[in-house]
C-alpha cells in the first residue's frame, strides 16, 4: 500500500552534508524541513549553532561526528559531541572507527559508542557503521554492539563510501539488533519507491536530502 507524502517525509532526516554548503543551502534545507515536517535536518556541525537561534525549536536539528570517515579517535569524537550539543543539537549520528572493526578491536569499538552514548544521554545517538566495507559477521558484531551500547539507531552509510543502504542489511540488522534499537538507512535512497522500500522493510529513519524535492516535484539534490 502506498504511502501519504507526509507520512514518508515524518521518517526523513532531510540532509545537506557536501563539503561546501553554504548558508542559503542550509537555510532551505531548513525551511523545507518547517513546512514538510521532517523527521530533522542533518546538518554540518558549524552550522548547529547557527541554525538554533534562526529556527529556535521549530525544527529538529541532527549533525554529524567523526564524519565521514570515522577513524578520528575517540576523544575527539567526544569532543565534537559535547560541542554539538552544547551548539543545540538533537541527535548525533557518529562514525564508528572502521580501522577497529577491520582490526577485530571490538572491545574499543564497543567502549567508543558507550562514551558517546553517556555524554548523549537522552537524546538520540545513531551510529554509522558504514556497511560497504564491513563483511555480513562485521556487520552482525555491530548489530550486537550498538545493541550493547544502549545507542538509538545504527545506520547503514555516510553517503559518501563506495556504497549506500541496501534492502539486505536492513533485514540483517532487523534480524540481530536489540528491540530497542532502531534503523536508519542512507545513502542511494533517491526514488519514491526508494523510501517506501526501506520504511517497508523495517526502517524508523531515511537520511537523504532528495525526498522532499522528489515528493513535491523538485530536481534530485542529492549529498
Amino acid at each position: 500500500m502506498s504511502r501519504k507524502e507526509s507520512e514518508i517525509l515524518s521518517y526523513v532526516d532531510h540532509t545537506q552534508l557536501k563539503a561546501f554548503a553554504v548558508w542559503e543551502d542550509i537555510r532551505k534545507l531548513c525551511e523545507e524541513a518547517v513546512e514538510c515536517r521532517t523527521a530533522s535536518v542533518c546538518i554540518p556541525p558549524c552550522y548547529v549553532k547557527r541554525v538554533r537561534e534562526s529556527y529556535g525549536n521549530s525544527l529538529t536539528i541532527c549533525t554529524v561526528v567523526g564524519f565521514p570517515l570515522g577513524y578520528s579517535v575517540k576523544e575527539a569524537k567526544l569532543c565534537e559531541t559535547r560541542q554539538a550539543l552544547a551548539d543545540g543539537a538533537d541527535e548525533i549520528d557518529m562514525v564508528i572507527n572502521i580501522s577497529d572493526v577491520k582490526n577485530g578491536k571490538f572491545e574499543a569499538v564497543l567502549d567508543e559508542v558507550k562514551t558517546l552514548k553517556e555524554a548523549v544521554g537522552s537524546k538520540i545517538l545513531k551510529v554509522i557503521v558504514e556497511t560497504c566495507y564491513l563483511t555480513k559477521e562485521e556487520k552482525i558484531k555491530m548489530c550486537e554492539i550498538v545493541t550493547a551500547a544502549g545507542a538509538d539507531f545504527i545506520k547503514t552509510s555516510t553517503g559518501f563510501g563506495t556504497g549506500g543502504a541496501t534492502i539486505e542489511d536492513v533485514v540483517l540488522f532487523r534480524e540481530n539488533i536489540g528491540e530497542n534499537v532502531r534503523i536508519k538507512a542512507a545513502g542511494g535512497v533517491k526514488t519514491r519507491e526508494d523510501l517506501e522500500k526501506f520504511l517497508d522493510a523495517g526502517c524508523s529513519r531515511i537520511g537523504t536530502s532528495s525526498a522532499v524535492g522528489l515528493l513535491h516535484g523538485a530536481p534530485d539534490q542529492t549529498y
